[in-house]
């Protein structure tokens, strides 16, 4: 079996940055990956990343991978690791597919969305129930919606659907929006978007499709008649393959300023670590970082 001098678990901002260092280090490496651009790729208007006044999620993503298309770099799409094994000097990766030895590893798999966990949730997941604006959201033209979640994620979400929806209502279980001012300020100024705080939903309602939810709210509970769901109550961590390595409560995985991992040889970064503020930049940054840590361990140590 091949022994690669690393291996990258996740093209998303963190991983495909780590992967353009490797490539400019000259490191025999590999990409594994479900898909290219990670969270950057759902994402809707992007104000705040250097270089770009104004970029979208997508448009981002494509740079991404316009960037990592000029180096001859292995990827393996389409893939999820499922097992991460240090044995001696090695590392074992286990894929859906196959598996792979590597003498480093950069975890860099990102995040997924939290589930609601609520009757109906299951059973209208595509049919209706999404939890991705940018994929989804031109697919709700005309239609009544809701916006399930009160920080940045689903005001972006929002935010996307304000020119496609008839009229979007906001399910916030606080007392008042989270996230960015700027984009609350939008979301208020909006004339199609009801705000719901202190309210929780409790059942997601149809026959083939959605057609209505059930919400709570200071105990009294109705029903609300809408004909597409957006779930945006947050993200958790894809660390389940990785056990062997330190995490924390919220399951990221426990990195130092280095990049590394209480496991030598195995490094992560982006939005997977304990690394505070989910920043595409700030992910993109720490790809770099964890790359050169790979690369500085390769070269201290005689394999």
């Amino acid at each position: 079996m091949q022994i690669y001098d690393l291996i990258i678990i996740g093209a998303g901002p963190a991983g495909i940055t780590a992967s353009v260092y490797a490539a400019r280090k000259k490191l025999n490496f590999l990409v594994i990956s479900l898909d290219i651009g990670g969270q950057a790729a759902w994402s809707g208007d992007i104000e705040n990343y250097t270089g770009y006044q104004f970029i979208t999620g997508p448009e981002l993503a494509q740079k991404f991978q316009e960037h990592m298309s000029k180096y001859a770099i292995e990827l393996k799409e389409n893939e999820e690791a499922l097992g991460l094994r240090k044995s001696g000097e090695g590392i074992s990766v286990k894929t859906n597919k196959a598996q792979y030895q590597a003498r480093t590893v950069i975890i860099a798999s990102g995040k997924k969305s939290k589930e609601l966990g609520v009757a109906g949730e299951i059973e209208f997941k595509n049919h209706g129930l999404t939890y991705c604006a940018t994929c989804d959201g031109p697919l709700f033209a005309g239609k009544d919606v809701a916006v399930i979640g009160g920080g940045n994620s689903a005001l972006d979400a929002a935010l996307q659907l304000i020119k496609i929806a008839k009229h979007i209502y906001i399910v916030n279980n606080t007392d008042k929006l989270g996230g960015d001012a700027i984009m609350r300020q939008k979301i208020e100024e909006a004339g199609n978007v009801t705000i719901l705080n202190s309210s929780q939903i409790t059942a997601v309602l149809g026959k083939k499709f959605v057609s209505a939810i059930k919400i709570k709210n200071n105990g009294m509970e109705k029903e609300l008649a809408v004909q597409g769901v957006f779930v945006e109550i947050g993200l958790v961590p894809n660390s389940e393959f990785a056990k062997e390595v330190e995490r924390n409560r919220e399951k990221e995985i426990k990195v130092n300023l280095n990049n590394q991992t209480n496991i030598p040889g195995i490094f992560a970064a982006g939005d997977v670590t304990d690394v505070p503020e989910k920043q595409i930049i700030i992910a993109a940054g720490e790809g770099s970082k964890a790359a050169l840590s790979a690369f500085r361990y390769l070269a201290q140590k005689r394999f």
